[in-house]
């Protein structure tokens, strides 16, 4: 495949500047521990997985969420070893709505700051490539196989109840310090935690403006019906949008002084702020704003977000490689892309819409952000290959990180062929869009298998894989026990293959020296999340179909007047 062969151009490449920094810097060795921007061929076979190999890695991918559901399970939900949990979800608080969702990961806890990013990720997949999804057959998969309820996907029905009718957020469901103590299968606690900041609220508000937008009929053919109730929930979800940002804005203007009522949502929350913590939330009025706009045809929303007093508090101008990395905590870079998506791709007769996108300023942000990811950029590689946007963080879970801008990189390749265009500039470096997806290649197939480990990080896929996770449902045996306080730490300590398979979890993933331990013990490495397989999916999803149109041109305008 062309895309395959560009790939290990890409690796080719960095081999070289491998050998000419080693000679540059041989003599300052206490540089290396930094880490080079290189790619190292001796981590890479020959061969890469063809696409229909990306087509099983999709199937799989899309299983976890079937194993991370919350609330009562559909018959078919295909995760024999997963039965019905937190059904009492809610009740200390006086409400029911709280039950279902989907748990982050092998802890029991419902992160809905994470979650709704998930979510969100996934929408954008389906109505960017709706017609990858439906060339392998997955595409109701993608779009219906996490319903619950009436037929809505369980994340976005999930939702719809957390924002409590007293104008309360949910945050989070069951203390993570609990979820840390005991380890056990189905233990369900609930803790909720409410903030009064803006964080959450505006990235609840994006998803359920991107769930009204991937529950639309489709463009140019008869309305698919999965569930009698859809034509009314869309309304629903496009209401409580517009509920929630007219609440956020409210509570903007009357934040005022020095006590200032936006604050992150995991602010003061011991239970949140050490594992999900929010570190802004300008980007999130960006987000959320862009995502109004295309859910509503509503100039206004492009308006607010492209606001030069919010640009300024959002950072958007800085050259700052945090600010570049896509990810749960930090929408920028996403915003950014999709404020680039409306002033190219705006249809033509759409004429005024197209003259005020034309001035978007994000519109050249996004370049600057993708050649970080390529020689001379900010973003560093293992000489296995990986690109490690983790940066000076020492948590162990950069796959998630990969994924996320992966996906970023496949969807500007996209966005620039879709209207013709070569290329863009890193300095006096010409790129097109051949680089980037040779670059999304690489870190696919790094994680699929073409590492030094010679294994893959998504379970069940390929002969080596992990075994042993650290996630609690996995690594416990159903034997009839019910495991409270310390008891279950066997379970977590066993050297044993979990009894119970997590087919489909793609896991935290290696360290900077490609190095892997597959030990429960070694959480982040070992520990699946939500916002990681969010990320996989769209990426696998873009790497299969060939020979399908590459993105939807209309469907994401279709509400644009």
């Amino acid at each position: 495949m062309d895309a395959d062969r560009r790939a290990r151009a890409f690796q080719e490449h960095h081999k070289k500047k491998h050998i000419m920094w080693w000679t540059c810097w041989r003599l300052l060795a206490v540089f290396v521990l930094l880490g080079l921007p290189v790619i190292a061929a001796n981590g890479n076979p020959d061969e890469t997985p063809p696409a229909d190999r990306y087509s099983e890695a999709l199937h799989k991918a899309l299983l976890f969420f079937n194993a991370q559901k919350s609330g009562r399970l559909p018959k078919d939900n295909g995760i024999a070893w997963r039965g019905d949990s937190g059904l009492s979800d809610g009740s200390d608080a006086n409400d029911d709505g709280l039950v279902g969702g989907y748990y982050d990961g092998g802890s029991n806890v419902k992160f809905h700051f994470p979650m709704a990013f998930s979510m969100t990720l996934l929408s954008w997949s389906v109505l960017e490539y709706s017609a990858k999804y439906k060339a392998v057959g997955e595409y109701d998969r993608v779009r219906g196989a996490h319903q619950v309820g009436h037929g809505l996907p369980a994340s976005h029905v999930q939702f719809l109840r957390f924002h409590h009718q007293s104008g309360l957020l949910y945050a989070q469901l069951v203390t993570h310090l609990s979820g840390t103590l005991i380890w056990a299968s189905g233990l369900h606690l609930l803790q909720v935690g409410v903030r009064r900041g803006s964080t959450a609220a505006h990235r609840t508000t994006a998803t359920a403006g991107t769930g009204r937008r991937t529950w639309r009929r489709d463009s140019g053919g008869p309305r698919r019906r999965i569930h009698p109730v859809l034509p009314r929930r869309r309304p629903h979800l496009l209401k409580e949008a517009r509920r929630r940002r007219n609440h956020n804005i409210q509570v903007r203007a009357r934040a005022a002084g020095p006590e200032d009522a936006r604050v992150p949502y995991s602010r003061g929350q011991p239970d949140v702020e050490p594992y999900y913590n929010s570190t802004s939330f300008w980007d999130e009025y960006m987000w959320s704003a862009a995502w109004m706009y295309y859910a509503t045809g509503n100039a206004s929303h492009l308006s607010f977000a492209t606001d030069p007093r919010l640009r300024h508090n959002a950072r958007a101008s800085v050259n700052n490689v945090d600010l570049s990395v896509f990810s749960w905590d930090n929408k920028l870079p996403g915003a950014q892309l999709l404020q680039s998506r409306t002033a190219a791709h705006v249809p033509q007769p759409r004429l005024p819409v197209r003259a005020v996108a034309r001035r978007l300023p994000e519109r050249h942000r996004t370049g600057d952000n993708m050649c970080t990811y390529f020689s001379g950029g900010a973003v560093n590689f293992t000489k296995g290959g990986l690109a490690w946007f983790m940066l000076d963080k020492d948590k162990g879970q950069p796959l998630q990180y990969v994924v996320a801008n992966s996906l970023l990189a496949a969807l500007y390749a996209n966005y620039l062929e879709a209207v013709n265009a070569t290329g863009w500039y890193c300095g006096s470096n010409f790129m097109s869009a051949n680089d980037l997806r040779a670059f999304a290649t690489s870190q696919l197939n790094y994680i699929l298998g073409d590492n030094p480990k010679k294994m893959s990080y998504v379970v069940g896929f390929g002969d080596k894989y992990p075994r042993h996770l650290h996630h609690r449902g996995a690594s416990t045996p159903d034997d009839g026990i019910k495991y409270t306080g310390t008891g279950g730490y066997k379970w977590r300590d066993s050297s044993e293959a979990d009894p119970n398979l997590l087919t489909c979890a793609m896991v935290g993933g290696p360290d900077r020296d490609d190095g892997f331990n597959n030990s429960c013990n070694t959480g982040g490495q070992n520990e699946p999340t939500l916002a990681g397989n969010a990320g996989l999916v769209p990426v696998t999803g873009w790497g299969c179909g060939e020979g399908a149109e590459a993105v939807d041109k209309n469907t994401m305008f279709s509400a644009i007047p």
